[in-house]
């Protein structure tokens, strides 16, 4: 009971978590009121394209960004809407209705925080790093893509079944030239102020500053451009959506999806974020539950799936953050919008926030990595491109786990060429008959991939009568290679070729007894620790079978 309390405390918030806010308290302050300012487009723009609504993104950033700042494993995570979130929910969007948005985010919360109880969050070192490249690249791709139906005016085709190149092409085709000018010109005004705002003065958010003088820009010009439109005063009453069997049947796929997703991101920002600053390691189990107890909050408010945001994490770190407090504040800051200013934001461009969005988009593409990558080796360069390809054309989780399945794949046939089959010399002195013996080393991991060239190499030897089969430079061993080795020592002493093997190493003693390696030897004292002693018994093999050991002075 004790073990238990002491699994379950460790997943829970402790004064510990802010044993530096006594001196840190100004920094997470003046770190929260800097991140705010930049997570209130971003909040505003991801909430518009999954479709759920501006108000979804706010609401989501508020309240699952205190949620799991407090009950998060990471002190300076920020968490709350995002871009790959906003590639999931908008096809569900399409398909199911905004209203299917609380019950899927209610659904994936609970997955994460099972995952999290289950001690799931280690998972994710298991994806290797051109998988996660490839898979930001793609969704890097999808968010600008997703943006362009929105500034044509035309909408595009935008089906649940309609792929987003197709539905990009078709918002090309069909642009309105009045509607095409207006947006372009205010993504410029929101760009340039993002690209070269913070060159000229660092601290400036780019974002906010375009996106003021994009609106007062909209405003004075009267431009025929959609805006926000009108935002809640106050955060919603919470509330549980209606739980029907059937809808949460259709919507468990997406739910698991989505409950992926959180994972795969969110571990992925904290690991960052703990590489960005010295405050302390993060703990993955409890990242998973706060995760997931921000995503039920979130769904109960009416908002949407949260999870951590690098972009926003990376600006409360080189802001300074050393406590949770950043992170709370930030959504603090936030709140304060919908209290405050709700009227004057609703005036907001959509265009404006699809220049943020776009913006944010290309910077999530780093060409130095992507062009490392590349030149690396065919099997992480092709991971990258599968995974990036995937991410675009299917789905993000697939394409996950089919760059999974390519890297891995490439893997194993990596150590399958690893594991060799080498002829040694009989040491000493050579004497006559030393040629019917024939010592094999085998080497490196002897698994599944690559059991069946050992087995030709090994049993492909003619014109001996004794093989030793050398087991200690033999690294790993799984169950198939034990099975291959029973099968090798079986069929060259069923050609009345003797089998000796030296050297099996501890680990490996258990699984060759199971698997019948050593029972397929002829006799139990064929078994060596040293090689002297195995081949003074082959020669002596060799002797009884008509070969006369002399040495070249007595044959003298």
């Amino acid at each position: 009971m004790t073990g238990l309390w002491a699994d379950v405390r460790r997943l829970l918030p402790g004064r510990s978590d802010y044993a530096e806010l006594p001196r840190s308290w100004r920094t997470d302050l003046l770190a929260g009121l800097t991140v705010g300012i930049v997570a209130l487009p971003l909040a505003l723009g991801f909430g518009i394209a999954s479709g759920a609504g501006a108000e979804a993104g706010l609401i989501t950033a508020i309240v699952a960004g205190v949620v799991a700042a407090v009950f998060g494993g990471s002190h300076v995570q920020v968490s709350g809407p995002t871009g790959a979130m906003v590639v999931v929910l908008a096809p569900i969007v399409a398909t199911h209705g905004v209203g299917a948005i609380a019950l899927v985010t209610l659904l994936a919360g609970v997955m994460v925080v099972v995952a999290g109880i289950a001690r799931l969050g280690r998972a994710v070192s298991f994806i290797p790093w051109p998988v996660i490249e490839g898979f930001t690249l793609g969704i890097a791709v999808i968010i600008f893509l997703q943006q362009v139906p929105a500034l044509t005016g035309a909408g595009g085709q935008s089906g649940p079944h309609t792929s987003i190149v197709a539905s990009t092409l078709s918002s090309l085709v069909h642009a309105d030239p009045a509607t095409l000018v207006w947006s372009l010109a205010t993504v410029g005004i929101v760009a340039t102020c993002m690209l070269l705002l913070p060159r000229w003065r660092p601290g400036i958010p780019g974002s906010l500053v375009g996106i003021v003088l994009a609106t007062l820009a909209a405003q004075a010009l009267h431009a025929p451009l959609a805006t926000i439109g009108a935002l809640p005063h106050t955060l919603p009453a919470p509330s549980i959506p209606q739980l029907d069997p059937a809808t949460m049947q259709v919507l468990l796929p997406a739910a698991l999806t989505i409950a992926a997703l959180a994972a795969i991101e969110s571990l992925l920002s904290a690991r960052v974020a703990a590489s960005l600053t010295d405050t302390g390691a993060y703990d993955p189990d409890r990242e998973l539950l706060g995760q997931g107890l921000a995503s039920l909050a979130a769904g109960l408010f009416g908002g949407m799936p949260a999870t951590g945001a690098i972009a926003r994490t990376a600006v409360n770190v080189r802001s300074g953050a050393r406590t949770r407090v950043s992170a709370v504040a930030h959504a603090l800051v936030l709140l304060a919008v919908v209290l405050v200013v709700a009227g004057p934001v609703a005036h907001i461009p959509l265009a404006a926030l699809s220049g943020v969005l776009m913006v944010t988009a290309v910077r999530m593409v780093h060409v130095a990595t992507a062009r490392s990558i590349l030149r690396s080796t065919r099997a992480d360069a092709a991971a990258f491109v599968v995974t990036a390809v995937v991410t675009v054309s299917v789905d993000l989780i697939v394409a996950v786990g089919i760059g999974v399945v390519v890297a891995g794949a490439f893997a194993l046939r990596g150590l399958a060429r690893a594991a060799g089959v080498a002829r040694e010399p009989v040491p000493g002195v050579p004497e006559r008959g030393d040629e019917q013996i024939a010592i094999i080393r085998i080497d490196g991991p002897l698994f599944f991939a690559a059991a069946d060239r050992v087995l030709d190499e090994v049993t492909g030897l003619d014109g001996v009568t004794v093989v030793i089969l050398r087991m200690s430079q033999l690294e790993l061993v799984d169950a198939t290679g034990a099975h291959v080795l029973s099968e090798i020592v079986q069929q060259l002493e069923a050609r009345h070729v003797t089998v000796l093997i030296k050297g099996v190493r501890d680990g490996h003693v258990e699984l060759f007894r199971t698997v019948g390696v050593l029972d397929a030897l002829r006799h139990h004292e064929h078994l060596f620790d040293d090689l002297p002693a195995a081949v003074a018994h082959a020669r002596d093999h060799v002797r009884r079978a008509g070969y006369p050991l002399v040495d070249d002075a007595t044959a003298a």
